[in-house]
């Protein structure tokens, strides 16, 4: 295919639909899950928290690996509205067919929190069944959040770009990347913010546990800045990794 040709982005149907919100329950349910029952809060017979972010990143490793290998093919594997937000702007999506991606997203986020919540009923009230928060780490403080999830989306979706969208890519690692890159970014960031770098990550467990921490710091933290990083990732990659000929977005394949 000439570089200065556009290929026109396909349809995306009830298959790709239905993917993502199986692909985001699933994600979600397990990645709750697993903070539930590996987040030990402190306690007058535990001063101090135990908190294993080592099998807690390997987690999502390895659960969007494998969900990458068996619904890429079919929705692209976005899981992630700031990831369906970057592939918008790149023209990997149609619009109204990412506003579809994104409501099933955010549905699929409730209803894996809830079968975390009805599994764990007892052991995850604690954590507010996997909700993200903002750690005392660095006071709770809204900035530092921000740059923190917009760091880690930032890093994850470079790595999207880089494996799964370029066309010189060797795509057959791809979705061991794409989870690694996950992966790593929870363990360095899970401290500081709990690592949602996905507005439907942080979203399901908030509506199931009520607990929002504070409505601004859940729009700035875990919404506006996961789609900031997002954006600035495809921008910068384009400029910097993408030789001339290929940086208009139309010339790139589709994702799914």
């Amino acid at each position: 295919m000439n570089a200065t040709e556009v290929t026109e982005v396909e349809d995306r149907g009830p298959a790709a639909y239905l993917a993502e919100f199986l692909g985001t329950l699933v994600l979600v349910f397990f990645i709750t899950a697993v903070v539930s029952l590996y987040v030990s809060p402190a306690s007058a017979q535990n001063p101090t928290p135990f908190i294993d972010f080592s099998v807690i990143g390997l987690v999502h490793a390895f659960l969007l690996f494998g969900l990458i290998q068996t619904l890429g093919l079919i929705s692209g594997a976005h899981f992630n509205p700031a990831v369906t937000t970057a592939m918008t702007v790149l023209r990997q999506i149609k619009p109204p067919d990412a506003v579809i991606y994104i409501v099933a997203q955010l549905a699929g986020a409730v209803a894996g929190a809830l079968i975390t919540k009805a599994l764990l009923l007892d052991e995850g009230k604690a954590e507010n069944y996997g909700a993200t928060s903002v750690s005392s780490v660095i006071n709770g403080d809204i900035l530092p959040g921000m740059a923190a999830e917009g760091l880690g989306t930032f890093f994850l979706v470079w790595v999207i770009l880089g494996v799964a969208v370029n066309p010189r890519a060797t795509k057959e690692w791809a979705a061991l990347a794409i989870g690694a890159a996950l992966g790593m970014g929870v363990m360095v960031i899970a401290p500081l913010t709990g690592a949602g770098f996905n507005p439907a990550r942080s979203f399901g467990p908030a509506i199931v546990s009520g607990d929002w921490g504070g409505a601004d710091t859940f729009l700035l933290v875990y919404v506006l800045a996961p789609v900031i990083g997002a954006l600035v990732a495809c921008f910068l990659y384009f400029a910097v990794v993408m030789s001339p000929g290929k940086r208009e977005p139309g010339g790139l394949e589709p994702v799914g």
